[in-house]
């Protein structure tokens, strides 16, 4: 049909006229709809077998070494953040700390652990996670990275902590104010206690770059969850990715209600993240063999 015909001619005032030809525009291009949850689950159930594309992994991994450059920069060291640079958090656009001697003293020389990882297990907070019997598939990588919520007691904390034996945690004290004074006192906290856990700061840089690649892919939030934040270090820094309980959904793939979170049902302020957005891009990199995703329950092993 002719634009014409949709649209015809007419003597219209022009706020009048820019308004018609907005609508028109809309209904030739509609905007982009998120499919619901249904239309998801549907597709997911109707997925083929997975499988690994390794020409797609090595050229997203080009993509994001590009922009971000995840296994030099992922987070802060004496090597990428020397003493005196001005640190500008990438959550606070106006404020920055300068890189002082008690600071620099908490970054390790270097990235302390040897790259690239081999198999690693991101674990996400979703509901679809409990009950999942993944437990032994996650702990079966080399190398897991999950959330935990952090316990303000130092001596429940760091008992907590005993659990995961050698190991990284991974603090954003640079990326908005709020979360500066917590990630230092995590670090002295099992400084105090000679515990066995290491901790790294994320690197703004990194975390601001990470934002405006996923943003260019049309994520429109106000904010990356730290779910995705971790998968794109993953994805930098491994070799074979898989994600667990990465489903922002109410209900399963059966169509039963699940909480929002494993271990609760408290949902995120709204509209500050894009969840759904986010997974749609992370079942994109599935369906490519760049990742796997893991939805649902992991009994049957000759199905994974």
């Amino acid at each position: 049909m002719p634009w014409r015909g949709l649209c015809p001619r007419s003597r219209l005032p022009l706020g009048l006229a820019l308004c018609v030809s907005l609508l028109c525009w809309l209904y030739v291009y509609p905007v982009y709809r998120i499919p619901d949850e249904k239309e998801i689950v549907q597709e997911i159930l109707q997925q083929a077998r997975w499988k690994r594309n390794q020409t797609a992994i090595a050229a997203f991994r080009r993509l994001l070494e590009q922009c971000c450059d995840a296994q030099r920069l992922f987070a802060v060291t004496k090597v990428n953040s020397p003493l005196g640079k001005n640190l500008k958090f990438d959550g606070e656009f106006l404020y920055s700390l300068a890189v002082n001697n008690e600071i620099f003293s908490m970054f390790p020389q270097d990235t302390p652990f040897q790259l690239p990882l081999k198999k690693c297990s991101v674990v996400g907070n979703g509901g679809i996670l409990k009950e999942s019997n993944c437990g032994s598939r996650i702990d079966q990588a080399d190398f897991v990275m999950r959330f935990q919520n952090l316990l303000w007691s130092r001596k429940s904390f760091v008992e907590s902590m005993k659990v995961y034996g050698r190991s990284y945690i991974y603090m954003p004290a640079f990326s908005m104010k709020t979360g500066t004074d917590p990630s230092f006192r995590t670090y002295y906290t099992l400084s105090d206690f000679s515990a066995n856990q290491t901790i790294l700061f994320a690197n703004p840089d990194f975390l601001r770059n990470v934002e405006k690649f996923w943003k260019g892919k049309g994520i429109h939030a106000k904010r990356l969850s730290t779910g995705l934040f971790l998968v794109s270090v993953a994805l930098g820094l491994c070799e074979d990715v898989t994600l667990y309980g990465f489903w922002p959904f109410s209900m399963d793939l059966q169509g039963r209600i699940i909480s929002h979170h494993y271990y609760d049902n408290v949902m995120p302020f709204s509209g500050y993240h894009a969840m759904p957005e986010e997974f749609l891009q992370l079942w994109l990199l599935h369906k490519s063999g760049i990742l796997k995703m893991q939805i649902g329950k992991c009994e049957d092993n000759t199905k994974q």
